[in-house]
């Protein structure tokens, strides 16, 4: 017997393979106009100061795809899951791993990002761009648009929380800041009613009930540098408040946004805001990234069969 095969879309923002690449992904980002051999450098020196030539997240993204893949046949064997790459910023673009779809034979297929947390102006720009591809080709297509409080998710990150609050002296503990973060948007998502900030306190809450927490507060991070606003505060800003006004000296970060070890995550927190910790004398930790933890692999392929499921029923 034949088993149905299911594609599906695994996307995510990409990041170049070499430090060559640098230069043809930001002005990808910068939508076709090269940047500024200043900002070309900034861009640059921050990927060789945490990677020296080697970039963590593709791998890391590699992985994933080939995590849940790995996952969705081992929980659902009368099924033939299929897994493809679509990227944001690099290849293969989003559009890309649609057309491969087709080319494979591919006739049904579900699309998921590696972001738990839904915004018209991130997961809901992947969405567009794989759908409009599939609709012009003619694949049925449906997308998880969040995953924000699954179960398997809120466990893996409880777990992480609690593991990095055991690097504070037991005695300190209640006095450790967890501060959640995520990367900001521009402020015009709220005149958009956009759920992203709204999600990602809930996920926010959801953790810190679940560890018991009441020292915590969400903070954003690494937003763009454009002249429209972005949502603050920034995490730098956050600290230094909290220090110079409370005195707090022992936080933790919890990059709750992110699904892997990006480069938000490797310079932003692991040397930008360590080197402000250390001009503050302030005691920093962070989670650890889910990357390919089983329990987010399984998030992952809970949520993706479901939405396949729920596609077969409206038929």
């Amino acid at each position: 017997m034949t088993k149905t095969r299911i594609g599906v879309l695994v996307m995510s923002y990409g990041t170049p393979e070499s430090l060559d690449q640098v230069e043809a992904y930001y002005t990808h980002i910068r939508r076709g106009h090269p940047p500024t051999p200043e900002q070309l450098h900034e861009l640059t020196t921050r990927y060789e100061a945490i990677v020296g030539g080697f970039f963590p997240l593709r791998e890391n993204t590699n992985k994933q795809v080939k995590g849940l893949e790995a996952t969705l046949r081992a929980e659902h064997p009368d099924l033939e899951f299929v897994c493809y790459q679509g990227l944001k910023h690099a290849q293969p673009y989003v559009e890309d791993g649609v057309e491969q779809m087709v080319k494979d034979g591919i006739t049904e297929a579900v699309g998921i990002v590696l972001a738990p947390h839904f915004s018209t102006m991130s997961v809901g720009g992947y969405v567009k761009r794989a759908k409009d591809k599939a609709e012009a080709l003619g694949l049925k297509m449906t997308f998880v648009l969040d995953y924000h409080l699954h179960t398997k998710l809120l466990d893996a990150l409880q777990t992480r929380v609690e593991n990095a609050l055991s690097k504070f002296e037991a005695g300190d503990r209640h006095n450790v800041r967890v501060i959640f973060t995520a990367h900001s948007l521009p402020e015009k998502i709220l005149e958009m009613k956009d759920p992203y900030p709204d999600q990602l306190l809930a996920t926010s809450k959801a953790l810190a009930e679940r560890v018991g927490l009441t020292n915590w507060q969400f903070g954003w991070q690494s937003a763009g540098q454009t002249a429209m606003p972005w949502l603050g505060p920034d995490i730098l800003d956050v600290m230094r408040t909290i220090k110079q006004e409370e005195g707090v000296d022992k936080i933790l970060l919890c990059p709750i946004g992110f699904v892997s070890d990006h480069l938000e995550v490797l310079y932003d927190i692991d040397i930008e805001a360590q080197a402000l910790a250390k001009e503050l004398g302030v005691h920093l930790e962070r989670t650890e990234s889910l990357n390919t933890d089983p329990l987010y692999m399984e998030t992952l392929s809970d949520v993706v069969y479901t939405k396949w499921q729920e596609s077969t029923a409206a038929k």
